[in-house]
């Protein structure tokens, strides 16, 4: 963040006010989620301003535990009755071990930058009328607006969302989100500007960047860094919904400025700063915390989405083809948005690597172990089969409708699935998703299901479904 005011001296003086701004054509930082916790998350009002939504990507439409209150999927971020951001007001350097007296005011948010055992700066913020702010992070304080916790790939997991909420076995022994992963603040007035910035407030307001974290001064003397293992971000090149291409992955720091990525997630090097880009989040951009992936969709994009009873009448045009398993010549059947895990008798299920959709058959098996037992079904992904149709060999596995519309990039028929994990949606919706790498560990990037979160596999990643119809 780079603070327009005085610079500092060699000898720099103890206090310094800065001026309203944190960023060249930003506002600067927001937050106080704590006088008005999630007021403006759920408005009572009929007719609100949205200024967009966030989705989780892996999660189906739900967590695997269910979707309760701050903790959930897929959050809509409402202007609030009152503004609750804040900006930048005043900068001090003082004595390490004075910091806790500094920062005693409970009423006062700041940012506090150890740069030594006996040198700290702490920025003072005071209240911004003009924004509201919510905060994301894994602490369920209520200063925190959605609570997200790490998201881990659903692997074999059939139809769900990938599990991480609330049990299951889906949450990482150790968490690698920060309980105050980031803020985002929203512009109060058209054209409701909402902009990212790493790292949180606490309970008592403060964000602290101790010793070891990456930090460094600006070129006019002020201060920004980075948190530990960092919030990336990735707008798309183009439009999401109409030209879908992915950008680059960058770092956003704790000011809102942007970075090339460091050499490793944990770094203290930062990456250098890129100045044509911004923290302004776009239709379609993806947030990153190392640990749960969230996209951002605008109330412009998410007219483009289908909608539950949208996707729901997809599925009954589906059913109502009356698709037959091409061996079997029995009728296959979608099961309902809201069967999850247990895969139905007549569910279709395909080849991945040619895409023709047949009914469960318990035979076929090449790189497999052995067969189940007679009329028990194999999990999904089980090793690989042979088609009979044309004699391909590979996964074998369930196709199950995509009941996320947020992620889907518009409303076209459900003619495409995922590959390897068969979650069905729009060519569109498979070609963008596809090509997207997305954040694993600490330098890693794969394309993933956004449904489920499962890697990619094959050529292009997807597939088109080949069904048969009805003999009759």
């Amino acid at each position: 963040m780079v603070l327009k005011g005085s610079s500092e001296a060699l000898c720099p003086p103890p206090s310094l006010e800065l001026r309203p701004s944190c960023n060249k054509s930003q506002s600067s930082p927001p937050l106080d989620s704590s006088s008005q916790p999630h007021d403006g998350v759920f408005p009572e009002e009929r007719e609100p301003v949205k200024y967009g939504e966030l989705i989780i990507l892996g999660h189906n439409g739900s967590l695997a535990s269910g979707d309760k209150g701050r903790r959930r999927s897929r959050l809509a971020l409402y202007k609030r009755p009152k503004a609750n951001g804040v900006r930048p007001d005043v900068i001090h350097n003082i004595s390490t071990p004075l910091v806790s007296k500094a920062l005693s005011n409970k009423s006062q948010h700041s940012i506090s930058y150890t740069l030594s055992r006996s040198h700290s700066v702490i920025v003072e913020y005071t209240h911004d009328i003009s924004t509201d702010m919510f905060q994301i992070g894994r602490s369920t304080e209520s200063m925190i607006d959605f609570v997200v916790t790490d998201t881990a790939s659903s692997g074999n997991s059939p139809g769900g969302g990938a599990a991480g909420e609330g049990g299951g076995g889906g949450q990482s022994a150790q968490s690698t989100i920060s309980r105050y992963a980031c803020r985002i603040m929203c512009e109060r007035s058209a054209p409701y500007t909402a902009r990212i910035y790493a790292a949180g407030f606490d309970s008592s307001k403060n964000i602290f960047l101790g010793e070891r974290a990456a930090k460094w001064r600006t070129s006019d003397g002020l201060m920004d860094g980075l948190t530990t293992n960092g919030v990336l971000v990735m707008h798309p090149a183009g439009e999401f919904v109409s030209e879908p291409a992915p950008g680059v992955w960058r770092e956003i720091s704790v000011c809102g400025n942007v970075f090339a990525l460091r050499d490793t997630r944990s770094a203290q090097q930062r990456g250098k700063l890129v100045e044509n880009e911004s923290n302004t989040l776009q239709d379609g951009s993806l947030i990153d915390l190392c640990g749960a992936t969230l996209l951002w969709r605008t109330p412009a994009g998410l007219r483009h989405i289908p909608t539950l009873k949208q996707l729901e009448s997809l599925r009954q045009e589906l059913n109502a083809a009356r698709p037959q398993c091409p061996v079997g010549f029995n009728t296959l059947a979608f099961p309902s948005l809201a069967q999850r895990e247990i895969v139905d008798k007549k569910q279709p299920w395909v080849y991945v690597n040619c895409g023709h959709v047949h009914g469960y058959h318990n035979w076929g098996y090449r790189k497999e172990k052995g067969p189940t037992s007679p009329g028990v079904m194999a999990p999904a992904g089980t090793g690989e089969r042979e088609c009979p149709m044309c004699r391909r060999v590979g996964p074998y596995v369930p196709l199950w409708l995509g009941c996320e519309g947020g992620l889907y990039l518009d409303a076209g028929p459900p003619t495409h699935a995922f590959c390897p994990c068969g979650h069905v949606c729009s060519e569109k919706t498979v070609v963008g998703w596809s090509q997207i790498p997305l954040p694993h560990g600490t330098h890693a990037f794969h394309a993933a299901c956004p449904f489920c979160g499962t890697w990619l596999t094959g050529e292009q990643g997807h597939v088109k479904l080949i069904f048969q119809g009805p003999v009759d």
